[in-house]
């Protein structure tokens, strides 16, 4: 056994005893847990080496270690291959005390280690990411991202800006990150989960940036900043034709689907999120660790099991396993491996100390990517402190891996102050190393110094198999802005080197604006696709593209390759011309079942909708399809949102021609016309144009009449009484209201009741709201969310509420806890003034005597047929097992390792942790409506919230206030009517295999 091996052993036996000594005491929060708590030992740099199993025909070499570097996070090379390194030395509590920095590593002897290392800059609070350019870097620092050069020589930054501002600073773990340098020679970040309200200080008149939800791409010379899409965690990397992953801590590699730039052209359209959970085993996959649990995490455990301290149970069983803090997602992009290793995806799980590889698939316009390694990871280490964060494609084509080598990586607020007091969270600060993954029998390359080549040199180089060579070169290009160099590009451009390199002298002419037709027009007709599919994009620097181009365009509507199509129909809706529907219908009429193609279309839809309508319903062959509804309905929602009264009569005309056999279809449309009206807030325009229709107005007379007769029709099927409530919406109210209450008063099952209570938020009767509230102590939990999401969608009924809460009608103190928050925190002084007083009342739960009450549900035996049930009726509306729920909170498949204790605090006390993935929101509409669940998603144009019974989307134009809520969607007091064998069987349930 090696010496770290023996160590580990050592290390599990004393914790092993230790525990064992510990459960003959009594745990209290005074008792002093020193002796449960041993500290792991670090490992000097040379013994770490021997910590590693690694992925065989490859091995790790250290390439820097303290004193030359501390806590690294981010890394970027210059163009020298001189290493800028971001050290977070004030990670997690010591922000105020400005102790980041930035350093220089050099490697002087071309050995492949940095041997000399300067402090570049200092006296930083918790910088976290960093990017090249012009002999300077751009560093975030939020609030800010700092512009940093140094002119003089010496190896410290001399110049300091702050060129942004507004990164907001909520949580440690999710502040911006991932600097890129893109194919659109624009610098690419991650916002992370804290968002911001960006300025440029630069350019202090332009509009403040809201990214919540987004990430965002920098202009380096303008110093202006846009939004796009992205919005996950700590991770951002782009392949080589420029497809962007990033991922989120429990989701561990994401696709981006598409720009929201597009989005921003069709106001009236709900898009769904960007986001794509591409990983085949799922986003919390099984990881295989080879580093023992630490033993503060037991020691929590056992307290949060006793109720002793708050917060979900860490320990106890499997604590670990699968996915809980992914990082740094990476794409290889270098020469000195296999050829097979090219664009594979490595992301580190910096609680497990590991590196994962994922292979990439194609998937239809996206990927899958598969896990590589059977069975074992391509990177883990014995050794606790192992925290691989951070990932670069180096000049020697090898992966670099930044090692924040710390003691603990753990939120300081998830930590109770009795087992804090015993951890040193500032335990590694003087530690960091940065290691690279080379093939065995690698030989060092001579590193080139790109600044010294001349820009005829570096056209050259836009086509290396390297990335760090084409990339450093396409930004040296950019940066001189040489006009000397164009006849170069444009000869390059001309098919006169391999496709990526091309494909980079094309957008390095973009960039000096000396992009013409022609190059753009012969890569539209190249052998390969994803050229095909940049040609197409960069055709929209032309506002006034020639026909020959236009017709070039709509020509691939046909293209071979779907991902060329996609792109088109997006480009597409650049201009207004004549080939835009017809190429777009011919898109549509190929691609039109696929999702994501829907956004494409619909992106470039914001006028001719009813138009593509018409000319899909004639193909008898696609309104046949189910598949196709999807799209229709999309396009009949835009018709019903715009308004256009011929848009609105084209597609009138066509419904007026559809045969008897497509009955089904044109119902489904004048549904969507009219909710696409509703949303839009023009529906009393669209009734006026569907009354012209004799054919529309019958169908619609024909919906309501059967709805009515068939809703409250217990003969009938589920099914079809759920289709029939929700065409009520469409009826006067005083015909659809008693039917309605008839169903939510009545024995309906709970879907009957929930599709009901959707119906009646179309209505603006107060009679609603006195329904729902006379209702809610009667309806199950499952639908509750539902009915109090209605009552808080306007003022008037929600002053009905607390009208019945004070009168004692309703039990205020039954209310969950986010609405009783949005309560406290309206915009209404009587409502606040109503609710301090209801407050006043009604003590919060006392979480210690619910623990207390159900502590022997660990010891009691659980039945998972009763446990199912029990699911069902309490967590299937917001959590999701197996095939069983919704999937608004976490997936509970990453809890079945959990030990008992850890579920039961869980379920107790929901508001101990919040995990900032499943924090809510609320949003107010400029009609006065609340809504309230988890951010889901956000565009330029629409934010969708995912609420119990499903997904709400609601367009910006219509929304007037946004915010971000402090406590759990979960309810509090979820337990108070069950019983020990109740939660057994429930857990037994949830933990099933």
């Amino acid at each position: 056994m090696n010496r770290n091996l023996s160590v580990l052993a050592t290390f599990a036996c004393l914790v092993a005893f230790t525990q064992c000594t510990a459960a003959q005491e009594v745990d209290s929060i005074d008792r002093d847990y020193a002796a449960e708590l041993p500290r792991a030992k670090p490992l000097e740099p040379k013994e770490a080496l021997a910590s590693f199993q690694i992925h065989a025909g490859f091995h790790i070499e250290l390439v820097a270690a303290e004193p030359l570097v501390f806590d690294p996070i981010a890394m970027a090379f210059d163009e020298s291959g001189r290493l800028f390194v971001v050290e977070m030395r004030g990670y997690s509590e010591r922000r105020a005390d400005l102790i980041g920095a930035v350093r220089l590593l050099t490697d002087t002897n071309a050995d492949g280690v940095f041997d000399t290392s300067s402090v570049y800059a200092d006296g930083l609070a918790w910088p976290t990411a960093v990017a090249c350019y012009d002999g300077g870097i751009f560093v975030g620092v939020p609030p800010d991202i700092l512009y940093l050069k140094d002119t003089g020589g010496d190896g410290k930054a001399d110049t300091r800006e702050v060129v942004f501002s507004g990164f907001a600073l909520s949580n440690v773990q999710g502040l911006l990150n991932s600097l890129n340098w893109g194919l659109d020679n624009l610098i690419h970040g991650a916002t992370s989960s804290s968002g911001g309200t960006v300025i440029s200080a630069k350019n202090p008149k332009d509009a403040p940036l809201v990214l919540r939800g987004r990430d965002f791409a920098i202009d380096a010379k303008t110093l202006r900043m846009t939004a796009e899409s992205g919005g996950a965690q700590h991770g951002l990397t782009f392949d080589d034709w420029g497809h962007k992953f990033v991922c989120h801590n429990s989701d561990h590699l994401i696709e981006i689907m598409f720009e929201d730039r597009y989005l921003a052209r069709n106001p009236y359209y709900s898009a769904p999120g960007p986001r794509k959970s591409i990983a085949s085993d799922g986003a919390q996959a099984e990881v295989f660790r080879i580093s023992p649990d630490e033993p503060w995490r037991v020691v929590r455990t056992r307290l949060r099991v006793k109720g002793i301290v708050e917060g979900p149970v860490e320990g106890g069983g499997r604590a670990s396993g699968y996915f809980t803090s992914a990082t740094g997602v990476t794409i290889y992009r270098g020469d000195a491996y296999p050829a097979e290793y090219r664009g594979n995806v490595f992301v580190a799980d910096v609680g497990s100390n590991l590196v994962h590889r994922k292979v990439l698939a194609r998937d239809g316009v996206g990927f899958r990517g598969d896990r590589a390694d059977a069975g074992v990871e391509f990177l883990a280490s014995t050794d606790n402190w192992f925290r691989p964060v951070q990932f670069a494609n180096g000049p020697d084509g090898c992966l670099y891996v930044a090692d924040m080598y710390r003691e603990v990586v753990e939120h300081p607020d998830s930590l109770p102050p009795v087992i804090k007091k015993h951890l040193d969270l500032n335990s590694g600060h003087d530690r960091g190393r940065i290691y690279r993954i080379v093939p065995d029998g690698f030989r060092q390359p001579a590193i080139p110094r790109l600044g010294d080549k001349t820009t005829a040199e570096l056209v050259a180089l836009l086509g290396h198999s390297n990335a760090w060579h084409a990339e450093t070169a396409q930004r040296l290009i950019y940066e001189r802005a040489d006009p000397a160099v164009v006849p170069a590009l444009q000869e390059l451009a001309r098919a006169r080197g391999t496709p990526a390199g091309r494909l980079r002298a094309l957008y390095a002419l973009q960039s000096q604006g000396a992009l013409s037709e022609e190059p753009v027009r012969t890569a539209l007709h190249d052998e390969e696709p994803q050229l095909r599919r940049h040609a197409v994009r960069l055709a929209e620097n032309f506002a006034a593209p020639s026909s020959a181009l236009l017709d070039a365009l709509a020509a691939l509507a046909t293209d071979p390759e779907p991902e060329v199509r996609y792109q088109l129909a997006f480009t597409l809706g650049a201009w207004d011309s004549p080939q835009r529907l017809d190429a777009l219908t011919r898109i549509a009429l190929s691609d039109g079942s696929d999702p994501w193609m829907t956004v494409a279309l619909m992106s470039s839809l914001s006028s001719g909708a009813g138009s593509v309508a018409e000319r899909l319903l004639t193909n008898s062959e696609f309104a046949a399809r189910a598949e196709s509804a999807p799209l229709l309905k999309a396009l009949g929602a835009q018709v019903g949102a715009v308004g256009e009264p011929g848009d609105t009569a084209r597609l009138l005309h066509a419904l007026d021609r559809l045969p008897d056999a497509r009955e089904q279809l044109r119902r489904s449309l004048i549904a969507a016309i009219l909710d696409g009206a509703r949303d839009a807030g023009s529906g009393s325009r669209i009734r006026e144009q569907l009354a012209e229709s004799r054919t529309a107005r019958a169908t619609l007379d024909a919906m309501v009449d059967e709805g009515l007769r068939h809703a409250g029709d217990a003969s009938r099927s589920a099914q079809v009484r759920l289709q029939a409530i929700e065409t009520l919406a469409f009826a006067p109210s005083d015909r659809a209201m008693p039917v309605l209450s008839e169903i939510l008063r009545g024995k309906a099952d709970d879907a009957l009741r929930a599709g009901s209570i959707k119906t009646l938020a179309q209505f603006d009767e107060p009679a609603v709201a006195n329904l729902l509230v006379e209702c809610l102590p009667a309806l199950p939990p499952a639908i509750v969310d539902a009915a109090l999401n209605t009552v808080f969608s306007r003022d008037a009924w929600v002053r009905r509420l607390v009208a019945a809460a004070e009168s004692g009608a309703m039990d205020y103190g039954a209310l969950p806890s986010t609405y009783r928050h949005r309560l406290q925190t309206h915009s209404d002084d009587s409502i606040r003034a109503a609710i301090a007083r209801l407050e006043a009342k009604h003590a919060p739960p006392d979480i210690q005597a619910a623990m207390a009450r159900l502590a022997g549900v660990a010891n009691a035996r659980g039945t998972t047929e009763q446990g199912e049930a029990i699911f069902t009726a309490l967590c299937a509306q917001c959590h999701r097992v197996r095939d069983i729920g919704e999937s608004l909170g976490p997936d509970l498949a990453g809890v079945r390792d959990w030990d008992t204790a850890r579920l039961l605090l869980g379920v107790v006390n929901p508001n101990a942790e919040i995990n900032p993935q499943y924090s809510a929101y609320s949003v107010e509409t400029i009609d006065g409506r609340y809504l309230s669940g988890i951010l889901e998603s956000e565009t330029s144009t629409s934010m969708t919230l995912q609420m119990t019974g499903g997904s709400q989307t609601v367009l910006k134009s219509q929304v007037r206030t946004a915010e971000a809520m402090t406590i759990s969607l979960m309810p509090e007091g979820l337990t108070d009517g069950l019983d020990v064998q109740a939660l057994a069987d429930l857990f037994a349930f949830i933990k099933e295999e």
